[in-house]
């Protein structure tokens, strides 16, 4: 078994009791709310897209080569013997390791473009009635008509397969690239708001507990911070939100500029995770005998 740290329960009952306090505040206003039966068309979207659950991501991980002194919460826990992460686990994950590490590489070994200004959202709604769009709560905030007009008034460059795939069939041939689901490494570029998104919900929550909570925790910020972009650029009314949500106007210069600035932002974070993450796939891997 590859140790390299032993926690003692003090040592790691503080980071687990820091690391749930630091997360609360997103999770338990969305606990709330799906209590109530009230939707968010924001702060909703990163519990109910991906698939970890509240209860997984508030809950502390240390990582593969970490063990947990006294540690009987983790017993049961996934991929968990004698308060560690088990080497049988990491083996069983090695093909998945691999893929994102290859993901991972490609996508921060080419250049980040910038120019894309979030239409996406808007191919998402492309010649759509009111009550056919994905959030039909809330309204268009150019109406149906003068949505289609920035559609067509623009040049679609999506090459993130898991937003292009939610095109409308009239906007999907108005894309320049044709993604597919399994040629993500040949299209994913890091100024990507969704595959920077992705960080989290198709990395790091997928090499769950093989990597630290606390990287994990990193990535979910970045994309609540991405999300919030994403509607702010998006074709929706959102001013009745209670936060009191300011659009970024795409079809303005104005608008494009702010997009690409926020954007440009939300990339240089990303680019550190994204680089922890192709650290963390590489240890990994490194702890694995070599593959017969």
């Amino acid at each position: 078994m590859y140790v390299v740290e032993v926690l003692s329960r003090s040592e790691w009952t503080a980071r687990a009791d820091a690391h749930r306090a630091r997360l609360a505040p997103y999770v338990e206003p969305h606990l709330a709310r799906r209590g109530a039966r009230i939707k968010h068309p924001v702060n909703d979207f990163l519990f109910t897209y991906y698939s970890y659950r509240p209860a997984q991501l508030l809950r502390w991980h240390p990582g593969f080569g970490v063990t947990l002194s006294d540690a009987p919460e983790y017993a049961d826990l996934r991929g968990y013997s004698n308060g560690t992460v088990s080497t049988d686990f990491l083996a069983d994950k090695r093909l998945l390791v691999e893929t994102l590490l290859k993901l991972l590489r490609a996508t921060a070994g080419r250049d980040a473009h910038f120019g894309c200004f979030g239409l996406h959202e808007w191919a998402m709604v492309y010649q759509l009635t009111p009550e056919q769009v994905r959030h039909a709560d809330w309204p268009l905030r150019l109406g149906t008509a003068g949505t289609d007009r920035v559609v067509e008034s623009h040049r679609i460059a999506c090459s993130h397969f898991d937003a292009y795939r939610f095109f409308t069939p009239p906007a999907l041939p108005l894309n320049t690239l044709s993604p597919r689901s399994d040629d993500r490494a040949a299209f994913e570029q890091p100024g990507c708001l969704h595959g920077n998104m992705d960080l989290y919900g198709k990395v790091g929550v997928r090499l769950m507990p093989l990597i630290c909570s606390d990287l994990l925790a990193d990535a979910f910020e970045l994309a609540w911070d991405i999300r919030a972009l994403d509607m702010q650029a998006a074709p929706y009314d959102l001013s009745d939100l209670d936060e009191g949500w300011t659009p970024v106007k795409i079809e303005t210069a104005e608008g494009k500029r702010e997009y690409a600035d926020l954007q440009r932002q939300l990339a240089e974070r990303a680019a550190p995770i994204r680089a922890a993450l192709i650290d963390e796939c590489e240890r990994l891997i490194a702890e694995l005998p070599s593959a017969s």
